[in-house]
């Protein structure tokens, strides 16, 4: 199964079979020495379980994605974000068994440093966002160790690579404050109150409000089912698909939320048409992300004019749950989170053990002795 040989040219030679009967790999070096390491490297490999072919590392990194993820099961989303990575992978053209860690320090590199225009304000847009980065190589990173799985590497070149620091979430966050979201929501176009309440009151992603039907609100056990999305495709076409994975759900909407969405139904003349989308474009469809998204930056220069995206009513909803004592699950349950450590960006919200500590102490002191001035009062009326 292995041998080293001369040749007549002078060379040596390494030959190793690694499946009886099967085809016979070689490694040719003028140093011997070079040949017997390379034979004793695949006769480890191959008694550790940890041998590849080289001939199976010569399809691309593209190749074998477009392979390997014919064989997955995936949401339309995950589809997506995976050719995505794909397509933006400086690498994509090279054989799997050539790419190095180097390879993808420089694509990391090159998404960090990338030219993307310039926004509204005329401001220079440069590199992708940290969280962006990290999940393109997270994705990066599946398809390289179903490679090594599937034997056509032997190591995961995506192991050690740095990533660019993320923003603390805690920094990062922002929370507009009542008084703020009070004077956008009093600034936005009747039509679309609701729409932005549905998002602050009930925790909806701008896609999954942009896709509610009146039939999804259920008044009489007050109620709201996210059962779709509207999202924008690449060719600018609005789609509505399922929620993201796991957030498939019904929210606990308050008497409030549903009194304006109960005068939204009847501003837009929508009693008794469930199927009807709440929120509807000009062409009859649901309301495109982007058309909402420009309706919110209008009503936020117009009230409160502060800085805080759509997004962030998100986080309103979120701090507002835990700040009246909501547990991980019931949070997680009303942002439709696939699982409680997606919440890890809300950790710094929650009462510390000190907190918690406090608020327990003052309640026993409550209980017995009443108010602290209450109790010096009486106590000094009482020594008189």
């Amino acid at each position: 199964m292995a041998s080293v040989r001369k040749l007549q040219s002078g060379r040596w030679q390494a030959q190793f079979r690694p499946v009886p009967g099967g085809k016979q790999i070689t490694r040719t070096d003028p140093r011997k020495a070079v040949v017997e390491r390379w034979l004793e490297e695949q006769i480890a490999s191959k008694v550790s379980g940890t041998f590849v072919n080289p001939r199976d590392g010569r399809t691309t990194f593209a190749s074998y994605y477009a392979e390997w993820s014919a064989r997955q099961i995936w949401t339309h989303g995950t589809r997506r974000a995976m050719d995505l990575t794909v397509s933006s992978a400086t690498f994509a053209d090279t054989p799997l068994r050539s790419i190095r860690r180097a390879h993808v320090e420089l694509w990391v590199k090159a998404m960090q440093t990338q030219d993307r225009g310039t926004d509204a304000a005329g401001n220079i847009r440069q590199g992708l966002a940290p969280q962006t980065i990290k999940t393109r190589l997270i994705n990066a990173r599946t398809i390289f160790r179903a490679a090594v799985v599937d034997r056509k590497i032997a190591t995961d070149p995506t192991m050690g690579v740095r990533l660019p620091q993320a923003r603390k979430a805690s920094n990062a966050m922002q929370i507009p404050t009542a008084n703020e979201l009070r004077g956008t929501l009093a600034a936005a176009a009747p039509h679309q109150r609701a729409l932005f309440a549905l998002c602050a009151f009930a925790g909806l992603r701008l896609g999954e409000a942009s896709a509610l039907k009146v039939g999804d609100i259920d008044f009489l056990n007050r109620m709201i089912s996210v059962r779709r999305q509207a999202q924008k495709t690449r060719g600018s076409t609005l789609e509505i698909r399922l929620p993201k994975y796991g957030s498939e759900r019904t929210v606990a909407a308050a008497d409030g939320l549903l009194t304006l969405l109960a005068a939204h139904i009847a501003l837009l003349g929508l009693q008794g048409l469930p199927d009807a989308f709440l929120f509807t474009s000009e062409q009859g469809g649901p309301a495109a992300p982007s058309t909402v998204h420009h309706a919110w930056m209008a009503a936020r220069s117009k009230g409160s004019r502060t800085a805080y995206h759509l997004h962030d009513l998100r986080h309103y909803y979120a701090s507002g749950l835990i700040a009246a004592g909501c547990d991980v699950s019931t949070v997680q349950h009303a942002l439709g989170h696939s699982s409680a450590t997606t919440l890890r960006v809300y950790t710094h919200l929650w009462p510390k053990a000190d907190d918690r500590t406090r608020a327990a102490a003052q309640g026993m002191f409550d209980d017995a002795l009443g108010s602290a001035d209450e109790f010096l009062t009486n106590a000094a009326a009482t020594s008189a």
